[in-house]
């Protein structure tokens, strides 16, 4: 076959097909389109809110080698300063106090510096450009002057020579805005003042939050690590970038990885449709063949269209996953409305190589979905395939199951390897592994399922005929059914994933919220013993029980877990859920109860001795839930947290009512006895308020993952359409066959309604139990080693049902409009052979 010739051929074979059938040439491009859109667009704005963080990080943190960071918002002492200036490889150094700082509504964060060390270690946070601050004023030493970033002055509505009230650390002072700070990075809202009005006027005095260090050339960290008290920790770059990217990293990747379930899901659907495409054209590359056009030939030209619809798929795909980038981020935020990166803005920043990788994966999936059906169309004898266009297994053929079940089983082994970097990586591979396995095993599901239906004698003509038509040809009931039950599963996995999350919280919260009302200070800031003792007072209260968190940081390279000072019970404690506790503890520690997360992040078990960055010699009495905080929680009794730290103020506090008091009015005394500076900061909410809150924030940060649910169920629900569709419209010949042997066209429709409700049954039975199954490793595998909390399976029947009968109806109902079209035509031209 000369080289002109088989151009023509192939161009006339793709040519043909695509002009035949447009709508499913687009169907399959729109879902690639999908698929890489969702992807590209978690990942542009997981990147861009990740790039956000570190660059108000590196803002806030100035430019420094080394930071020397209190491991606690209490600070350390400041004498730890001399030390390190003249410690060995320390050129210089630079202290530093860092608050929350609220003005009006606005929030900032206020950093105290010495002008005169922090411009030689840390120039960026002094602004030395021209219109920043001027060391050669006294306005850098006033200690009434504060020079704003662009964006706090924004925040605030105010301008340089304003004066407004500042409070910060429970204290109030008038400031005069005496300067910008050019040098502050867009969008980040930050504040300077002079150390020494830090100090004194927000109740600093003696504490230091941190100390920026400049290395001399060659020096290392290691003279510094063996002066620091327990309350002080060496941060680096290297150490802010692991933090930061820690915070939020089994978010960002699960998102990642549900996104590419629209894309698999695609893939599946291209190979449904290039299956049934390369079925109808069989006799056409059989004569082609004849013609001497090698097998290499065939693989080439479906791979050509597969790439085409990749070409389209993938382009469309990446404008589309712009644009929800950008949808996403105006509506939900950087986090997408997880909580990660609450402060701060968002730009959406264009990443070229992550394009060319979504883009290259829309390709693969479409590629992929044509070659392996051109594969098998390619092994089929020429002769054998102009005489016959059928299923390509024989019937009489045992179908074989060993190899979907060896996936599955190697998926379940995938399972139990642990996390390789915090990440659950063989958990998704498992769950690919099992899919794969599920698919793999259709033609034996489906002919195992129907076999006693086709056995037994059926008085109705079209459901006989749709049966035995079914059980006769597997290959093409699971060219069907693969989209089916790939869009099906995955949606199960995650229905079954978000609603055992979601009742598991529910029903913690409903533990743990047993007072009649909770009241919380904003900003760091709280009650001190003499405010305490005045709300106690309140009438109406039968008691009052305060606690503080604060943020404690074990390891620099870590988010910090959140240390919880209240009163614990000597008994069982219900507000505290224990998974385990210890029988004694190693004599002379003081009991602390650790989270599920911060024992599973840090490896700490019952009864172990721990160190923590406080005085005193710590254990642990018992594990607890937790689904707040993923980084971890410690609990401590407010009386040891009171004698390691010193510290008698708190921030929260649980509050029973007496029997006859009303709550609204026990708010509203609550809030006229709180200390005047902290009248902006205080919440006070009762648990059914809490508890709502608490479930609205679950529901939107998991709003992405309810989008890539829908977009499952309709890929899944397109598929079926067209699958069916296509299906029903390349068996024109047979309807011809059975009307000449006296099949009306009532029956015909009827058997491709039977044929499509099977099929959906079918799908669904596979489906489900595929989804079952991955749901098991979601919650169990993946949702431990990601957030490491663990919970128990909750299945969402109504969703279950829900699906399955849109399955069963949308199968029935596609293969019945297409029926129609299909017999449309008189029966003589039905059965003519026509290339």
């Amino acid at each position: 076959m000369s080289l002109v010739s088989a151009r023509l051929a192939l161009g006339w074979l793709i040519g043909g097909e695509w002009r035949a059938h447009p709508a499913r040439l687009a169907l399959t491009a729109v879902a690639i389109a999908i698929g890489v859109a969702l992807g590209f667009a978690v990942h542009l704005v997981n990147g861009s809110a990740l790039t956000s963080f570190e660059g108000a990080l590196r803002t806030v943190n100035g430019s420094a080698d080394v930071q020397v960071n209190a491991t606690t918002p209490l600070g350390f002492d400041e004498a730890l300063y001399a030390r390190v200036s003249t410690a060995s490889g320390v050129a210089d150094a630079s202290p530093v106090v860092v608050l929350r700082a609220t003005a009006g509504k606005a929030r900032f964060t206020l950093l105290g510096l010495d002008v005169i060390r922090a411009a030689q270690v840390t120039p960026s946070l002094v602004g030395i450009a021209p219109a920043g601050i001027d060391r050669r004023t006294d306005d850098a030493f006033d200690e009434q002057a504060l020079f704003l970033s662009s964006a706090a002055m924004r925040a605030i509505g105010t301008k340089p020579g304003d004066r407004l009230t500042v409070a910060a650390n429970g204290r109030a002072t008038p400031l005069r805005i005496a300067g910008a700070l050019p040098g502050v990075a867009e969008g980040q809202a930050i504040g300077v003042v002079d150390i020494a009005t830090a100090q004194w006027r927000f109740g600093r005095l003696d504490r230091l939050d941190r100390i920026d260090v400049k290395q001399a050339d060659g020096a290392s960290t290691a003279a510094l690590a063996t002066i620091l008290p327990r309350d002080a920790t060496i941060g680096t770059s290297a150490s802010d970038a692991s933090r930061s990217d820690a915070l939020s990293r089994a978010y960002r990747v699960n998102l990642d990885m549900l996104a590419l379930v629209a894309l698999l899901t695609g893939g599946f659907l291209v190979f449904s449709a290039q299956s049934l495409s390369v079925a109808r054209r069989l006799r056409a590359f059989a004569l082609i063949r004849t013609l001497g056009l090698p097998r290499n030939g065939i693989v080439a030209t479906v791979a050509l269209e597969g790439l085409a619809i990749g070409v389209i798929g993938a382009s469309l795909g990446l404008l589309l996953g712009y644009a929800l980038a950008y949808a996403a981020l105006t509506r939900f935020g950087g986090d997408l409305g997880a909580g990660y990166f609450a402060d701060g803005s968002v730009r959406l920043t264009f990443a070229p190589a992550v394009a060319v990788g979504f883009f290259s994966l829309g390709l693969l999936a479409a590629v992929a979905g044509s070659v392996l059906p051109a594969r098998i169309a390619a092994r089929a004898a020429p002769a054998a395939a102009l005489r016959n266009a059928g299923d390509v297994i024989d019937p009489r053929t045992p179908v074989p199951w060993i190899p979907a079940a060896v996936l599955i089983a190697v998926g379940g082994v995938a399972a139990l390897i642990p996390a390789i970097g915090g990440l659950p990586l063989f958990g998704f591979a498992s769950m690919a592994l099992i899919l794969a396995g599920g698919i793999a095993g259709m033609p034996w599901l489906a002919r195992t399922l129907l076999s006693p239906l086709a056995r037994r004698p059926d008085r109705n003509v079209a459901t006989g005929l749709a049966i035995r038509h079914l059980h006769g040809a597997p290959g093409q009931a699971a060219t069907a059914l693969c989209g089916i039950v790939a869009s099906t599963a995955l949606m199960i996995a995650m229905a079954v994933m978000v609603t055992s999350f979601r009742g598991a919280v529910d029903e913690w919260l409903g533990q743990i919220l047993s007072d009649d009302l909770y009241l919380r200070v904003e900003g760091g800031t709280g009650y001190d013993p003499a405010a305490q003792a005045v709300l106690r007072a309140t009438p109406g209260v039968a008691r009052i029980a305060f606690s503080r968190q604060v943020p404690l940081t074990l390891r620099a390279d870590r988010p910090p877990v959140t240390l919880i000072a209240r009163p614990v019970a000597d008994g069982e404690d219900p507000t505290l859920v224990l998974l385990d506790k210890a029988e004694r503890l190693p004599a002379g520690t003081t009991p602390i109860w650790l989270s599920e997360p911060a024992a599973r992040l840090y490896g700490w078990k019952v009864g172990a001795p721990v160190t923590l960055p406080l005085a005193g010699r710590y254990a642990v009495a018992g594990i607890w839930r937790d689904y707040a905080r993923q980084q971890g929680a410690i609990v401590i009794r407010d009386t040891d947290y009171a004698k390691a730290t010193g510290d008698l103020t708190r921030t929260e506090a649980a509050i029973t009512l007496r029997p006859a008091a009303n709550a609204r009015e026990v708010q509203r005394a609550l809030a006229a006895r709180s200390p005047r500076a902290l009248a902006s900061l205080i919440s006070i909410a009762q648990p059914a308020t809490l508890r709502r809150y608490a479930l609205e924030l679950f529901d939107r940060s998991f709003a992405v993952t309810y989008l890539l649910e829908a977009v499952a169920i309709l890929v899944g629900l397109a598929g079926v359409a067209a699958t069916m569709s296509a299906q029903t419209i390349a068996r024109t010949r047979e309807f011809g066959m059975l009307r000449h042997i006296g099949v009306s066209k009532r029956q015909i429709i009827a058997m491709l309604a039977s044929e499509g409700a099977l099929l959906g049954l079918v799908g669904e039975i596979a489906g489900i139990a595929l989804g079952g199954i991955m749901a098991q490793v979601l919650v169990h595998v993946i949702n431990p080693q990601s957030f490491n909390w663990t919970m128990a399976t909750r299945v969402p029947w109504g969703i279950v049902v829900s699906v399955a009968g849109a399955l069963v109806i949308a199968a029935a109902g596609t293969a019945t409009l297409a029926g129609r079209r299909a017999i449309a035509a008189d029966a003589v031209r039905m059965v003519r052979e026509d290339w």
